[in-house]
């Protein structure tokens, strides 16, 4: 199990040492590389600053997951304001609004690369839309770092060395959720709704794949689209085959739709497993708690609405400086709390890089050590190194009770 973290004062202060004695200030007042670091790119940081570009779904099907970049932002204005940035430099923060729409990805990821001159694109959000730019990026050689998804292919894929994912992949997830369904539920028959993207069609796919060779049966499977107004007919054609398991593998609007769906009908009463990518409370609520009993997910942070954490220093740093520094985000918000720890792990691996340049952030990223991230859950820390692109392969189930999440099991390593 991992649960080595980077703690030691000195390390820390040693890796700053080595990330700053790697560059030098230009004349045009931006760093330029020194010694071993000569030559790599630049653009972006200077002795004093970077620039960081995030592309979101502010608006659209997939707003829910605006919250996340109000984590990121208290995170590095944190940072900045008590802590001097990363290596005495600060982190300019820009967010763009693509809509969930890949065109406009494009568009924003562009603008960000060509017009702001970002030192690095941290994180664009979901899996088409992070396609749509993942060849662009990497043809410009821009780090693209830490993709806000679970795409297999961010770990798997060898042709696109500055893009990396961060959470568990959805192979790792539909892994998980198989060996719950196995030793829970042997004989079980399954119902699949699932997004019409690589994000469903891989969730779909690595749970088929794990349950093959047992008693565990797919027998049905309805996909919709992100321009659908709803998936409730998908929902009815799945309750006619009174399966044992619902298999909910949808973006928050979806999922929550999916999930009232199911429980209005009295006549069917599967085990409901809601991918993990909607499970925040946000999703639940519109159902109504008293309906989202039962309900069965994985996790990798901590949970804030958990009172196992209320004392947890990490979850209390979380919870006073998101107030301070972001004073209308919900703290309550899985995905504030996402937002808050890519932060920190971004915060991680530059400390690490041994040039402050793309190339040593491309580096650092695909060499991370266990290293220890505050609001993960204990067990589960980043980690990549040669042939293994993979940050997080560790998760654990969790079933809703009463107002919160109830981790279950131990941790879960996918990657064995």
């Amino acid at each position: 199990m991992r649960t080595k973290a980077i703690r030691a004062a000195g390390v820390a202060a040693a890796v700053l040492l080595a990330v700053s004695g790697c560059g030098g200030r230009g004349d045009t007042g931006s760093t330029v590389g020194q010694g071993e670091c000569r030559g790599q790119q630049t653009t972006g940081i200077t002795d004093d600053s970077i620039k960081l570009g995030g592309v979101y779904p502010l608006s659209g099907p997939a707003s829910a997951y605006g919250e996340l970049p109000k984590g990121v932002r208290a995170y590095f204005d944190y940072l900045n304001a008590e802590h001097g940035g990363i290596g005495g430099r600060t982190v300019e923060y820009l967010v763009r609004d693509d809509g969930y729409q890949p065109p406009k990805t494009v568009e924003e990821t562009r603008r960000l690369v060509e017009q702001d001159q970002v030192f690095a694109v941290f994180q664009t959000l979901g899996t088409p839309t992070s396609s749509a730019v993942w060849d662009y990026l990497n043809q410009r050689k821009v780090p693209q770092v830490f993709v806000a998804g679970g795409a297999t292919k961010w770990g798997a894929d060898d042709g696109h060395p500055w893009t990396i994912g961060w959470q568990p992949s959805y192979r790792a997830e539909g892994r998980a959720f198989a060996q719950y369904v196995r030793q829970h539920k042997a004989d079980a028959t399954v119902a699949v709704l699932y997004q019409n993207d690589d994000f469903g069609k891989d969730l779909l796919a690595s749970f088929t794949e794990a349950v093959a060779g047992s008693g565990v049966r797919v027998v049905a499977e309805q996909s919709y689209e992100v321009t659908d107004p709803t998936v409730e007919p998908q929902v009815r054609n799945l309750a006619n085959t009174k399966a044992d398991v619902l298999l909910n593998f949808s973006t928050p609007k979806f999922a929550s739709q999916a999930l009232a769906a199911e429980r209005r009908n009295t006549d069917w009463n599967p085990l409901h497993i809601l991918t993990q990518v909607a499970n925040t409370i946000s999703t639940l609520k519109p159902v109504g708690l008293e309906n989202a009993q039962g309900v069965v997910s994985a996790a990798f942070t901590k949970d804030p609405s958990d009172p196992q954490w209320s004392a947890d220093p990490a979850m209390r740093l979380y919870q006073e400086k998101l107030a301070k520094y972001a004073p209308g985000a919900d703290p309550t918000n899985q995905y504030t709390v996402v937002g808050w720890a890519a932060a920190q792990s971004f915060h991680k691996t530059m400390e690490a890089a041994k040039c402050p340049t793309r190339e040593g952030l491309r580096d650092a990223m695909r060499s991370l050590n266990d290293v220890g991230i505050d609001l993960l859950l204990p067990g589960i820390t980043l980690k990549t190194g040669e042939g293994d692109a993979f940050p997080m392969e560790s998760l654990r189930i969790q079933r809703f009770e009463g107002d919160h999440w109830v981790l279950t099991g131990d941790v879960i390593d996918t990657g064995k």
